[in-house]
């Protein structure tokens, strides 16, 4: 019923910048927060943003100053600007939205993309 599709991603060196997007489809009535977690090797999933729909924002220490959230609700898309990238960065980043759904009974939901690869190297 819902899809997070994620672009983006890929390799680059240390120091350098990535951006990240993704758009929510599917039988959606409402979409509260959204966000970007990753996961590492060997790691759990770790929260890397959040935004709210009244765009308030919150970050993981390790991110902050480096990293952007916004999103745009007209298009139920998220984005992630990452600028310098440490190799600590490297991990799966998921997209993250906390959607109700288009029935006639109200129901909220967690929605995560299928990941997408983030590579820093040094």
């Amino acid at each position: 019923q819902v899809q997070l599709v994620e672009s983006g991603g890929g390799l680059v060196q240390a120091g350098g910048s990535l951006s990240l997007s993704c758009a929510a489809s599917g039988r959606i009535s409402s979409i509260n927060a959204m966000g970007w977690y990753r996961q590492a090797p060997g790691k759990q999933r770790e929260l890397v943003a959040q935004i709210t729909s009244g765009t308030i924002t919150n970050y993981a220490d390790s991110v902050k100053g480096r990293f952007t959230i916004s999103r745009d609700n007209a298009k139920n898309t998220v984005y992630l600007q990452m600028n310098s990238l440490k190799p600590e960065d490297t991990a799966v980043y998921y997209c993250h939205a906390f959607i109700r759904i288009a029935t006639p009974t109200i129901k909220w939901d967690n929605y995560w993309g299928q990941g997408t690869q983030v590579t820093v190297s040094s």
